[in-house]
């Protein structure tokens, strides 16, 4: 499938006038960056098409580009593709749209049909490495501003090249963007990472306030007050999360934050081992075995979720560590 998939989607892409780009909810950049270098690509070649990337705005992302404000009740033969999203329900920004076929576009384990044409490629680092693919295949001629979002969108979800999915493919179909689009990649790197001083006091907080427990979990809990009193907003702490990789014995870790304008609790949860995907999907969450989340608008849950994952530290140092050492 996948030696014809680019056809597929480029043939679907041609037979539609109005497209929808959809994305999870609470994106982080690689949703967002493909989702964007995609509408924009697509605008590039097919001018006269109706494109839109739908979904809430994050202010925070808006240097990536903006979203489309449309009601997409009012479209009509909608060809609708979705980007790093694996469940349906997760998709933001389609309420009320009427389509006729779905493409979905998707570097997570497989956890739903979307009754469509599904490429899903769990061997990518990021959606934006399959967008980039797709566009390589398609002989696009890469604009400053498609190949500046593919190549943001993998660095962050790879973290700069270095999780463990990121593969000789990743840096090949990197080294086929530096050299068809010329952009000025170490630049990017500002646009990425700067932070504002409040977020690095934000850092620091996160550091003094985790709690790990002898199964090597850690996990912190952020209120609204805290979010109000630093002034960051909710989604800050899952934009750090993996700059917590590297804490000696810690197996598991967890950002827990509150979100009071949605009424929701973020958890954001990454591991060195224990494979967590499972465990968030008890609780309406998903990703991969070792980059997950979950959103839940009830305490209770966070409660019980902490504790299987500090069971599931428990398990791997008892099981897989022993037989390691």
């Amino acid at each position: 499938m996948k030696r014809d998939i680019y056809k597929v989607i480029l043939k679907k892409i041609k037979q539609y006038d109005t497209i929808v780009l959809a994305r999870h909810i609470g994106p982080d950049p690689d949703a967002i960056c493909s989702q964007i270098a995609l509408r924009d690509a697509i605008l590039e070649m097919f001018p006269h098409k109706k494109v839109f990337a739908v979904g809430a705005s994050v202010s925070k992302f808006k240097k990536y580009g903006n979203l489309d404000k449309v009601d997409v009740a009012t479209l009509k033969k909608v060809l609708l593709i979705t980007l790093d999203v694996p469940n349906f329900y997760r998709i933001d920004g389609i309420e009320g749209l009427d389509y006729q076929e779905v493409i979905k576009i998707d570097h997570h384990p497989f956890e739903e049909d979307f009754k469509g044409i599904e490429w899903i490629m769990e061997s990518a680092c990021s959606t934006c490495q399959m967008v980039t693919e797709f566009l390589l295949k398609i002989h696009y001629h890469f604009s400053e501003k498609v190949a500046s979002n593919l190549f943001l969108g993998i660095v962050s979800d790879s973290d700069r090249f270095l999780l463990s999915y990121t593969t000789v493919e990743t840096f090949e179909i990197v080294t086929e963007l530096l050299k068809r689009s010329k952009i000025d990649f170490p630049k990017l790197y500002e646009k990425l990472y700067e932070r504002p001083i409040e977020e690095v006091r934000f850092h620091g907080y996160l550091s003094d306030h985790l709690t790990v427990t002898d199964n090597g979990f850690a996990y912190v809990k952020i209120s609204q007050s805290v979010i109000e009193e630093m002034k960051v907003d909710s989604s800050t702490a899952s934009n750090m999360i993996n700059d917590f990789n590297y804490i000696k014995d810690v197996l598991v870790w967890t950002f827990v934050t509150y979100d009071a304008k949605n009424e929701i609790y973020k958890v954001n949860i990454r591991s060195k081992g224990p494979i967590i995907n499972e465990i968030a999907s008890k609780y309406r969450g998903g990703g991969h075995k070792y980059a997950s989340g979950v959103r839940t608008p009830n305490e209770a849950d966070i409660d019980l979720l902490l504790r299987d994952l500090d069971e599931a530290c428990k398990e791997y140092k008892n099981n897989v560590l022993k037989e390691v050492n």
